[in-house]
């Protein structure tokens, strides 16, 4: 198995419970240099109670003394007591560099060496693979660029005239915070954004999983399930509408030096362009098993690749989050002990 967030172990307890011994039977390699996967790295003013919503993995319930202390730490926390819990003993930091055909097996290399293995559960997520599109003038603006993924906190844009790019969770949240510390926000976005009224339930993220499962089973390229989740409408957000810091503007057709320029002529001048543009599937080390069809996807049937049914992908498309990650590492599990029937080297 490659990867130890969410998804990752949710699958690797799921192969414990059903016989396999860790080293022996199965093996997790993850690349960070400790437990949390994605969530070690998030930035450090993001609460616990701050977030969507945070699931329990199975069988060890997520209950944080205090939500308001940084995700960054708390995650991270309850990861690493899962695995002491489950005993998977996770080897890390080995980075898997490539996946290739070995005859009836896969050989998985890595900086560490090479394993190989009946089946592959890959859980590699997307924190890994950050997006920036492209826009004409990008390369000539003067000022700062960085992606989300870098974000470093609220103070370093004092003073700053910030550009926040993207119509989702994080994009919102960041703009809430810089907003107190720069001298001017503008929030552009491709779409315009929607509220959702009420808290983010079971329903509404069982119903966001299923809308990018559709996209996955026809082998086209995953939306994040964030994308289709809408924007709650916490107090915060609230304030930030009647404030004006969310006033949405429609994505710019050009970047400049001094900032970003639309096709009607309209300029706003800008020292810091901020993308918060999302991430894509980490999958490039799968990349000589040829796995993406036509779609520009990796078409799936259950969590199973449809080109290689040794391949199961966690932690993609419908199970990018929180949401759809237990549910598809324990079906995973389900399937790889199922191909197995006797426990052996995973």
């Amino acid at each position: 198995m490659i990867g130890a967030g969410q998804a990752g172990l949710s699958a690797a307890s799921g192969l414990r419970r059903g016989g396999l011994e860790p080293g022996a039977g199965f093996v997790v390699l993850d690349g960070d240099d400790g437990p949390g996967g994605a969530w070690r790295h998030r930035w450090p003013t993001l609460r616990v109670d701050d977030t969507h919503r945070i699931h329990d993995l199975p069988g060890l319930a997520f209950a944080p003394d205090d939500p308001r202390r940084p995700a960054n730490e708390v995650v991270p926390e309850y990861f690493a007591a899962y695995e002491r819990e489950f005993d998977l003993r996770v080897r890390r930091p080995v980075r898997v560099t490539a996946v290739r055909d070995d005859g009836p097996g896969l050989a998985v290399e890595t900086d560490a060496g090479t394993w190989t293995t009946q089946a592959l559960i890959n859980a590699t997520g997307t924190w890994t693979h950050p997006f920036v599109p492209h826009y004409p003038g990008v390369e000539t603006f003067g000022g700062r660029q960085l992606h989300a993924v870098d974000y470093p906190g609220p103070q370093e844009f004092a003073g700053r005239r910030v550009v926040v790019v993207g119509g989702g969770t994080t994009a919102v949240q960041l703009l809430l915070e810089i907003a107190p510390h720069a001298s001017s926000t503008t929030w552009v976005t491709r779409r315009e954004p929607q509220f959702l009224d009420g808290p983010f339930d079971a329903e509404h993220g069982r119903a966001a999983v299923a809308m990018v499962e559709e996209r996955v089973r026809a082998g086209l390229a995953p939306r994040s399930v964030v994308s289709v989740t809408g924007l709650v409408r916490t107090d915060a957000v609230a304030e930030g509408l009647r404030n004006g810091v969310l006033d949405r503007h429609p994505m710019f057709s050009r970047v400049t030096p001094g900032g970003v320029a639309w096709a009607d002529g309209t300029f706003e001048a800008a020292d810091v362009i901020l993308w918060a543009t999302g991430w894509r599937p980490a999958v490039g080390h799968l990349a000589p098993l040829e796995l993406r069809g036509p779609g520009g996807g990796i078409a799936l049937e259950g969590t199973r690749s449809s080109a290689d049914p040794r391949v199961h992908l966690v932690g993609y498309g419908p199970s990018a989050s929180t949401i759809g990650a237990n549910r598809a590492g324990r079906a995973a599990a389900r399937e790889v002990l199922a191909m197995l029937r006797t426990p052996a080297a995973v």
